[in-house]
This record gives C-alpha cells, structure tokens and sequence, in this order.
C-alpha cells in the first residue's frame, strides 16, 4: 500500500522517513461566553449509551469526511444512522456485548457503508486491531527478530534479520541457539522456543549459542524491539549472469536493503536484473521514490499525488552519487497483488521505457493512505489522494498494463523466463 501518514485527531502526524543514501525524506476551535453574575454553573444531563454512540459516529463521519479522497453525503450518514437505529443496534443488543464493542462495531460498519465499494483500503480499527494494523503497514516488528527450525542437537538458526537486536550483537544463519534463559530447548520443543522468540517488546533474553563458521560457544542478552523487516532477497535465476530480487513490500528499510544487495552485485557486472514485485502490497512512496533513483535519472519528477482535500504533493527521483546509479537492463514482474507503492515504482519503470513489465495486471491502488487517531484510541484507515504521473495522468484503477502478459500458470518458472529474456536481450539477440 502507498504510504500510510499517521495522523492525530484530524491533523497530520506526518512519518520521516530517514534513508541511508544521503538524504533525508519529506485546530479544533472553540469559544468562550462570560457568565452572567451570581448565574449558577449549568450542569448537562448525562448522555444515555445511546447518545454517545451518535455523538461517536458524528466524530467518525466528520473525520471521513473531512479527509476521504471520495466525496461523502450527509444523506447516506442519515441513512446509516436509521439503519443503526432499526436494525443494528437492537441486533446487537442481543449479543449482551460492551458499550466498546457496539460502538466499534457500528463505526466499522459505518465506514463500509460510506466508502467507495471498490475501495479494499479504507477501515475502522479499534484500538488494539489499529496497533498492529499501523505496525502491518508501515513494515515494522516487535520480536527478536530470529526465524529457525529445532533439531535433534538445537534450534537451527535459518534467518536473523538485519536491523535486529540479535544481528547487532553477531547471530547469523545457521548458527545453533542451545538454551535460551538457561532453558534447554530439547526439553520445551519447538513451540515453547518459538514463542521464547517473540517476548512483548522491551523484554532482554538470554541466549547461549554455537556460531556456524567457528564452531565456538557465545553468551549474549538481546532485546525484543521495533525494527523494519528485510524486505528484499535474492533469489535464484537458473542464468548466468542475471540476478534476481524479490522486493516483499516496501518499507523505510526498503532503500537499506537495496543499497546493501546492489553494492553486492555491482561487481559482478550484471547482464540484467530481474525485479520480482508479484504480491508485493505496496508502502510508502517514499520508499519507491528512494527505490527509483537508482535506475531512473535523478532529480526530475517522478510523481504527485492530490485528493480533494489536501494540496499537490510532488515527489521527485533523490539525487544519489553516480557509484549508486546502474544502468543494467531490468525486467519487472507483477500480477493482481502487486499493488499501491510497488505498482507506482512499476508503472514509473515502464511509462520511461525503463523496464519490461511482465506478468498480469496490477491492482489499480495507487493512492495514498493515511491513518486517523480518534479520541478513544481507534483509528481510521483512509484513502486521500491519488496518484499521477508527472503530465497529469492519473494511475489507472484497472492497474497496470504489462508489456508481456502472462497467467499465474507461469509463477513457477516466470523469473527463469524473465531471466533469459535479459541474457538474450544482453547477447544481442533480442
């Protein structure tokens, strides 16, 4: 998904996004009334449940309304307000739930009622469901970051992610993790160590382990803590000399990861690139914007965004040192859940005949997303405004067209297809 701003109340909280290739990315009002002398202060009546569901849904209507990319009509809030009054809430009522429950409930069901019916983003989230949807969003982890597997002599590490707490103080992949607080992981199994793995956040554990070069014994404590997934892997080609990434989503350590894998392949003088996207939901533009100076010209547009309810936004292609710019031809692969973000980046590559896109046709969710406190803690997920390319032409909402067409029938075998596409294309014969 594009990028989701955080926001308080009805106003921006805007996310800063900080990338490692130097640069750094983009009330209420009231009034008063003297008192009469000697008047006696004027207490209001208690509101019924009731009441304060109307009152709740008039602040969710109010934010939707204010920032919603679609317009919104009174008529139809009216219209869910007779509905909750003749059908959802007696329908409720029959449940015996808490007053929390009824007006969540009710307010997801009014934020149905009002979006657009092919708008899959936009949401009502109660608290604890919008944490973690807003931790989903933006690419972030609250664990110790180690992914593995128990066997017979411990648990075989298989993957400890870069911006961990655990990779800062040296576990790799493949080493073997033998007690963790003095626990013997043959004695609690698989479960127990996996959810040893995932403390609440803040929580320090133990770990004893063997490294898999030197074969010697390590003691460290780590951390559970925030941190942005890795969310680009290499993967293999079956040719030579063309190299694949399989980008999972985009996230503010999206850049990193790019930075990190290129600087890799750079000397091994590439024939092409694939760039897999297929199933990648999207994230900030911000990091596509990072992600296009690498293969795009840098410092021209690359482009706005705008909804009815917020100003033009230009993005422009970072400025990056000549070392970071390569010219290696690249093929794109997408299909139906390529979408938001990685569907901008794609739509971008091919409009500057920078890449062949293959595969099927994206999602049609170029628009930007934007998360809304409100005064109990829950949030409203809301599209804001839409993307366009730098001439005025908005993304599509039918997605992106590829170059090459091809059915999901050809997941298995489409990076090796792409792959030799490029080989050849390099050889001349293409």
């Amino acid at each position: 998904m594009l990028e989701c701003q955080h926001q308080k109340g009805v106003s921006v909280r805007s996310k800063v996004f900080i990338f490692l290739i130097f640069f750094v990315f983009f009330c209420a009002s009231g009034f008063s009334a003297e008192k009469p002398v000697n008047a006696q202060p004027q207490v209001a009546p208690p509101q019924s449940a009731h009441e304060q569901y109307l009152k709740y849904f008039e602040e969710v209507y109010k934010v939707m309304g204010d920032h919603y990319y679609f317009d919104l009509k009174r008529s139809d809030f009216d219209r869910f307000l007779k509905a909750f009054d003749d059908k959802i809430y007696p329908s409720i009522l029959l449940e015996k739930k808490s007053n929390d429950y009824i007006r969540w409930r009710s307010s997801a069901y009014l934020v149905d009622f009002l979006k657009q019916p092919d708008d899959i983003f936009s949401r009502f989230l109660p608290p604890k469901p919008a944490e973690k949807f807003a931790q989903e969003v933006y690419g972030q982890k609250l664990d110790l970051g180690i992914e593995g597997h128990l066997e017979l002599p411990g648990f075989v590490v298989d993957f400890v992610e870069p911006r961990s707490d655990a990779y800062d103080k040296g576990l790799r992949e493949n080493d073997l993790i033998a007690r963790l607080d003095n626990d013997d992981l043959q004695a609690i199994g698989e479960a127990k160590t996996k959810e040893k793995l995932n403390p609440l956040v803040g929580t320090k554990v133990k770990i004893d382990y063997i490294d898999a070069m030197a074969r010697k014994p390590h003691a460290i404590e780590v951390e559970s803590r925030e941190y942005f997934k890795q969310t680009i892997f290499q993967k293999p080609t079956g040719v030579k000399d063309v190299y694949c990434l399989q980008i999972q989503k985009f996230n503010q350590g999206t850049p990193e990861d790019m930075t990190r894998f290129l600087a890799v392949l750079a000397p091994k003088n590439p024939k092409g690139l694939v760039l897999d996207l297929r199933g990648n939901p999207g994230g900030p533009p911000l990091a596509a914007r990072a992600i296009s100076s690498f293969f795009l010209p840098n410092g021209q547009q690359l482009v706005y965004f705008e909804g009815q309810h917020r100003p033009r936004a230009d993005l422009d292609i970072p400025v990056l040192p000549p070392a970071y710019h390569f010219d290696w031809p690249i093929v794109i692969l997408v299909n139906k859940d390529t979408g938001s973000a990685s569907e901008l980046f794609s739509g971008v590559m091919q409009d500057r005949k920078r890449a062949l896109i293959m595969g099927e046709r994206t999602a049609g969710q170029v628009l930007l997303k934007s998360l809304f406190d409100l005064s109990d803690g829950s949030t409203l997920a809301l599209v804001t405004a839409r993307g366009h390319f730098p001439d005025g032409r908005p993304f599509p909402f039918d997605g992106v067209l590829p170059d090459e067409q091809m059915s999901s029938e050809h997941n298995e075998e489409m990076i090796n297809l792409a792959a030799k596409y490029l080989f050849l294309k390099a050889e001349g014969k293409m």
